[in-house]
C-alpha cells in the first residue's frame, strides 16, 4: 500500500485562475494544470458532493466547494469547482445556463479577487 502526497504551487506563467498541481504517488511526480470554475445561482441545499457528481459527467474534477456564510453556515448560493485544464472549456459549454436542481446555473472561469471590483 502506498500513500500519495499532493502539493500545489502557483505558476506565474499561467493565467490567474490556473495552477499547477504536483502529485507524488508511488515515487512518480505527475504535473497537472488545474482551472477553477465559478458556479453561481446554486440552490441553497447544494453540497460539494452534488457539484462533484454533476460536473464529473463532463470531465475530471479535482475538488468542489460551496461557499457558506461565516456567521450562519448557510450556503451563499455559489461555489467553485477545480477541474483539469483540458476539460474546463467543455464543462463550461455543457453546464452554463442549464438547470441544476430546479435553478438555472452560471458556470464560467473564476476570476481572482483583485479583478472583481
Amino acid at each position: 500500500m502506498s500513500f500519495g502526497f499532493m502539493r500545489s504551487m502557483r505558476d506565474k506563467s499561467l493565467a490567474n485562475n490556473k495552477r499547477t498541481q504536483l502529485r507524488h504517488a508511488a515515487g512518480k511526480e505527475v504535473k497537472q494544470v488545474v482551472r477553477t470554475l465559478y458556479v453561481g445561482n446554486l440552490p441553497w441545499a447544494t453540497r460539494a458532493e452534488d457539484l462533484e457528481e454533476a460536473f464529473s459527467r463532463y470531465g475530471e474534477i479535482i475538488s468542489a466547494r460551496v461557499i457558506t456564510d461565516r456567521q450562519t453556515g448557510r450556503s451563499r448560493g455559489f461555489g467553485f469547482v477545480e477541474v483539469a485544464d483540458k476539460d474546463a472549456d467543455a464543462i463550461i459549454a455543457a453546464l452554463n445556463g442549464t438547470e441544476f436542481n430546479g435553478r438555472v446555473i452560471t458556470v464560467n472561469e473564476a476570476r481572482p479577487r483583485e479583478e472583481r471590483a
